[in-house]
């Protein structure tokens, strides 16, 4: 269980600094994997990181009754001039795991597939290696709450689905409370879920209940959980309005982006591209589902009959 009691949290500058965070008070149960939503710049990273002991609060407190990772994906703790296999080591030994040192150092290994690079400094890896080092580094200790800042989006496809079944391995052993901008990940991995807006937080018993209440916060539409198709037919037609969608969705994207007026596009609209994606790679799985189902069907013999002629 996590418990964060009165917590307050702002970043000072030469400015006015505003709360990013200001008077929450939540209860995480145990065994319970969360979700996190909130738009662009409402806290989450920072409530994620002030969960795992990354950061500090101004005020109030946060009391952790259970083994907390620090957020998988987090890359800015490792020590540039160092290789990730001595970065391993060294992390390794920080908590505790001395005499597990070559079995961390192989998992990891495996897991973040970086190759020969697993041996040069860190410093000369790109972004997307030093994500898939920490994943994979998250995933060598065995915590009781695991926390993800967009963590199944690092990589390739391919890497994004290890990702996935790294998660899905560790559901009933430990819970999760993840960000993430891609609702069909959220649904997949979280019972329930927290809503910051305005510095505040809300908490939801349902996951899908917490989606709606931010789509109705960010662009005031009422989204309705997807339906599962009961025939190819009906898969395919998911399939071609779920093609539809994303592609709006990224031509609205690229608009907003090249908007010289505009710093950043507006997290509704990344939003709505992830999770049009989503829709539309799960609406292709049930289509290659139901072609699957029908290939597997033993075709019915037919018999040739002969029409009796009455003739000897």
């Amino acid at each position: 269980m996590i418990e964060i009691r009165n917590l307050y949290k702002r970043y000072h500058n030469h400015h006015d600094s505003p709360w990013v965070l200001k008077d929450i008070n939540l209860t995480i149960p145990s065994g319970v994997s969360v979700g996190l939503l909130g738009r662009n710049g409402a806290g989450k990273s920072t409530l994620l990181r002030l969960i795992g002991g990354m950061d500090s609060p101004d005020r109030g407190d946060i009391v952790r009754n259970s083994r907390v990772s620090w957020p998988i994906g987090l890359a800015g703790g490792f020590q540039g001039s160092m290789t990730g296999r001595q970065n391993v080591k060294f992390v390794a030994r920080i908590h505790g795991a001395e005499e597990e040192i070559e079995r961390v150092v192989r998992e990891v290994e495996a897991f973040a597939e970086i190759g020969n690079a697993f041996d040069e400094p860190v410093k000369t890896y790109s972004s997307g290696m030093r994500s898939r080092l920490a994943f994979g580094l998250s995933l060598a200790f065995d915590f009781d709450v695991y926390l993800s800042d967009e963590a199944t989006a690092v990589g390739d496809r391919a890497f994004k689905a290890k990702a996935k079944e790294a998660f899905k391995a560790r559901v009933g052993k430990a819970s999760l409370i993840m960000v993430s901008h891609g609702e069909g990940v959220l649904r997949e991995f979280c019972e329930a879920g927290i809503v910051l807006e305005k510095g505040r937080a809300q908490w939801f018993d349902d996951i899908e209940e917490a989606i709606g209440v931010y789509h109705q916060a960010t662009d005031g539409k009422k989204v309705e959980p997807p339906k599962v198709p009961t025939s190819l037919s009906e898969a395919k037609q998911q399939l071609m309005q779920a093609n539809l969608e994303f592609e709006q969705a990224r031509l609205d994207y690229q608009i907003a982006s090249d908007d010289p007026a505009r710093n950043d596009p507006d997290d509704a609209l990344r939003w709505r591209v992830e999770e049009s994606r989503e829709r539309m790679h799960e609406a292709r799985r049930y289509v290659q589902q139901f072609q699957s189902q029908a290939k597997a069907k033993p075709r019915k013999r037919t018999t040739k009959t002969t029409k009796k002629t009455g003739r000897p």
